[in-house]
């Protein structure tokens, strides 16, 4: 009886002390409550509550990218981040104005830095209204010596490519009203309008200083920055637009034109001689940006032929085997599209030269010759009747013998360039010949 009683004394003593213990567990402890955001938003934030010297001390550990990041936090942290960046001790320390560096290393560090202080600011004004945005962004830069046109002479400044970086950071994603609205706040605050009509009115190559800064502001700030095409497109469009079709051709070439080892275009380059394809492919690249796809740009096959008819005799009419190669770089399509308009306006002596010099460029730059055959075969299809089909081919036999009597001729006389290098072409033309005719008779035979 005695044993019983001790268990049932010590299981009851156990359980009222668990039972105390769960009590004890569960009772709520004063000094451990958390303050959360949302709880803290009525008082104030923790760091409202702390000195403003001590929250800048905190900023001033972070890095450009971790500010961009924090600013994103709460509406009341991008306030207290728009005003930190806003300091004159912050512009001072933050925005590197040293765009010369001897290492690439440099060049890329301060590119990345730039690349940071767009996300900063994009992040930083995500609440204000774009006019409002584009004021306080540009404040802090506009006034940078070599993010300004005409303003900073050393030859490899980085200053417009970072430029580029910061923008093109700055505006991604952003839609197509508030792009122009950037374009239009640009051409207030650096004048490029102006100094674009002043440039494209006078005569090539006269200001040629200020046709080398126009073509580096815009490529580099605005266009080169984008890798996405219509991004780019967009952009020359809106460099093009204001112009009439003669100022758009002189634009297109001073933003895209070869640009020889002195810095200069080469304006009488392409007049007097026949250039390598790198110094067309730019050139090119453009022509196929703006009418490349014609589903994206309201620019009629018209405008394409006017502004190309324009472009080819700025600032005299091309030698032959440059406008042939720029249209072997703008592909099929676009080189149809010219040859087949001439074709149609009974220009026969033109097309046909044209083509052997088409034919000429295929055999020097690595064309399979198929593809020239393959072009005439349409430009055969433009004519209705086979008496002017029989004509075009006659022009075309004809214009082989004078263009190798020219070149021949031009070997012997002596001329200021290198007799060998003519020479040369003379030869490829022939090889050409017979490899056009072969393919040309072979189409046929099969």
């Amino acid at each position: 009886m005695v044993r019983k009683a001790s268990r049932h004394v010590g299981k009851f003593t156990l359980t009222r002390k668990t039972k105390q213990l769960k009590r004890s567990y569960h009772r709520p402890h004063p000094a451990r409550t958390i303050v959360t955001r949302s709880r803290s938003t009525s008082s104030g934030s923790f760091f409202h509550k702390l000195p403003p010297e001590v929250f800048r001390m905190i900023l001033d550990k972070l890095s450009v990218f971790e500010i961009s990041v924090f600013s994103m936090a709460s509406k009341e942290i991008t306030g207290y981040v728009v005003d930190y960046i806003s300091t004159l001790a912050w512009r001072n320390k933050m925005i590197i104005e040293n765009f010369h560096h001897n290492t690439c290393l440099e060049e890329r560090l301060t590119i990345g830095h730039y690349r940071d202080l767009g996300l900063l600011f994009k992040r930083s004004t995500l609440l204000l209204p774009t006019k409002d945005r584009l004021r306080f962004i540009f404040s802090r830069f506009s006034q940078i010596p070599c993010f300004r046109l005409e303003r900073c002479l050393t030859a490899d400044c980085i200053g417009f490519s970072t430029y580029g970086v910061f923008l093109q950071t700055l505006i991604a994603g952003w839609d197509e009203r508030e792009c122009h609205r950037v374009f239009n706040f640009l051409c207030d605050h650096t004048n490029l309008l102006q100094k674009i009509e002043a440039v494209i009115t006078g005569k090539p190559g006269v200001w040629w200083y200020q046709e080398l800064q126009l073509r580096l502001f815009c490529r580099q700030v605005l266009l080169d920055p984008w890798s996405n095409q219509p991004d780019c497109q967009f952009w020359l469009a809106l460099l093009l637009k204001p112009w009439p079709m003669v100022s758009q051709a002189h634009l297109l070439f001073i933003l895209y034109g070869p640009l020889l080892p002195e810095a200069t275009l080469g304006w009488q380059d392409l007049v007097e001689r026949g250039l390598p394809h790198s110094s067309l492919w730019d050139l090119a690249r453009a022509i196929l940006l703006l009418f490349g796809k014609q589903e994206v740009s309201d620019r009629t096959a018209s405008s394409m032929l006017t502004i190309l008819e324009e472009l080819i005799v700025i600032p005299q009419p091309w030698h032959v085997e440059n406008v042939a190669r720029l249209l072997v770089l703008c592909g099929n399509g676009l080189c149809y599209t010219v040859l087949a308009s001439k074709a149609v306006n009974g220009r026969f002596l033109e097309i046909s030269r044209l083509i052997v010099y088409i034919i000429l460029v295929c055999e020097k730059d690595g064309y399979h010759m198929s593809w020239a055959v393959k072009l005439v075969r349409q430009i055969c299809k433009v004519f209705s009747t086979a008496p002017e089909r029989f004509l075009f081919i006659q022009h075309l036999e004809n214009m082989f013998s004078e263009v190798t009597r020219e070149i021949f001729e031009f070997s012997i006389a002596g001329n200021h360039f290198d007799d060998r290098e003519t020479f040369q072409s003379l030869c490829i033309l022939l090889d050409a010949s017979a490899r056009f005719h072969a393919k040309f008779l072979h189409m046929f035979l099969r």
